[in-house]
């Protein structure tokens, strides 16, 4: 019976978050696909060759066939085409059934609570052409909350900070809605930005953004001391950018707190930013419950522990922040009219 009900089903749920630099997908409350947000192409064609980890594995070492696209920069749609072209992929790698009829796809989708009406519209018109059918939209941070397991409808403050690849989104929510918010893009990528340039000015090494992600993922901290928790020098292999001869540079992780410094400093004065625009009667909550982390910003090393000291407010890492937003995603889908968060 099971074969043939996935032959003949016409309406599939999905819930996605589009993110700058993954993508996740789930399907009956599993994570189905969890894939960095890259397509490759072919550049005379424009048909798909590979998405996600397989697209990745190509980036940055193409020949001039193949071009190699991140969709998404800074939380917004760069490239409407290939965007389109990597939800389709993604959506078909989520579902290995086979269907006599292509299935309707009813979807709730995260994005960016700082987006315009112009990004919003972009995101639906991609799901749309993608195969949605029922397109419903949720902020990024109200989704990181229903993850995390916290009740965004009680009349109470809560505070996300959800710092993703391409933008940090900061939100206090009470009673099924966002009281304030503050959407900086300052996020992941500017960080490798930052690891990319120290590289080269101060070591004379020429290092790819794969690379500097890398060097990021080891090493990356927010404080100069780790004390303990302090990881081992990175090694990176590399060409001196004058001579073009091998290098091979040992990376600590005090040279990557120095080298981030400003943008983490952005980050903090957006959640001061944040918070002085909320009532203080969420204020006393938040204060008492502390702030939530999300995104994988939050797994750079030490960084609850310098916005606690620096705010005097205390953070906490949710669990497994990289999968918040798509989890709240996957439980706002159910019963999706009745969600009066949700945008259509």
């Amino acid at each position: 019976m099971g074969f043939f009900s996935n032959l003949f089903s016409f309406t599939q749920e999905l819930a996605i978050d589009l993110g700058t630099a993954n993508t996740v997908i789930m399907r009956n409350g599993e994570i189905t696909v969890n894939e960095p947000s890259v397509v490759a192409l072919d550049t005379q064609t424009d048909r798909t060759i590979a998405v996600g980890n397989q697209a990745k594995l190509m980036y940055e070492k193409t020949n001039n066939k193949i071009r190699v696209i991140r969709p998404l920069r800074d939380g917004v749609i760069a490239d409407f085409n290939a965007c389109e072209q990597m939800m389709r992929g993604l959506i078909k790698m989520s579902d290995n059934s086979r269907h006599i009829f292509s299935p309707s796809i009813r979807m709730v989708i995260g994005v960016p609570s700082g987006s315009t009406e112009v990004e919003l519209r972009a995101v639906r018109d991609s799901a749309e052409h993608a195969g949605g059918r029922d397109v419903f939209l949720i902020f990024e941070p109200m989704a990181a909350a229903i993850g995390i397991g916290l009740d965004v409808e009680a009349p109470e403050g809560n505070m996300i900070v959800d710092i993703g690849g391409g933008t940090t989104e900061i939100a206090v929510i009470s009673l099924g809605g966002i009281v304030s918010n503050n959407s900086i893009k300052m996020a992941g990528d500017d960080f490798t930005a930052d690891i990319q340039q120290y590289m080269s000015t101060q070591h004379n090494v020429k290092v790819s953004e794969r690379m500097a992600e890398r060097i990021k993922i080891s090493v990356g901290s927010a404080l100069t001391d780790l004390g303990s928790e302090a990881p081992e020098n990175y090694i990176v292999d590399g060409p001196n950018k004058i001579t073009a001869l091998p290098m091979r540079v040992p990376v600590c992780y005090q040279e990557i707190a120095n080298c981030i410094e400003k943008s983490v400093a952005k980050i903090e004065s957006a959640v001061l930013n944040a918070l002085e625009s909320t009532p203080p009667e969420l204020y006393a909550d938040i204060v008492k419950n502390g702030i939530w982390l999300t995104g994988g910003g939050a797994l750079l090393r030490g960084l609850d522990r310098r916005l606690s000291s620096k705010i005097k407010i205390p953070f906490h890492v949710a669990d497994d922040p990289l999968l918040c937003v798509a989890k709240g995603t996957g439980i706002a889908l159910q019963h999706a009219e009745s969600r009066p968060y949700l945008l259509r």
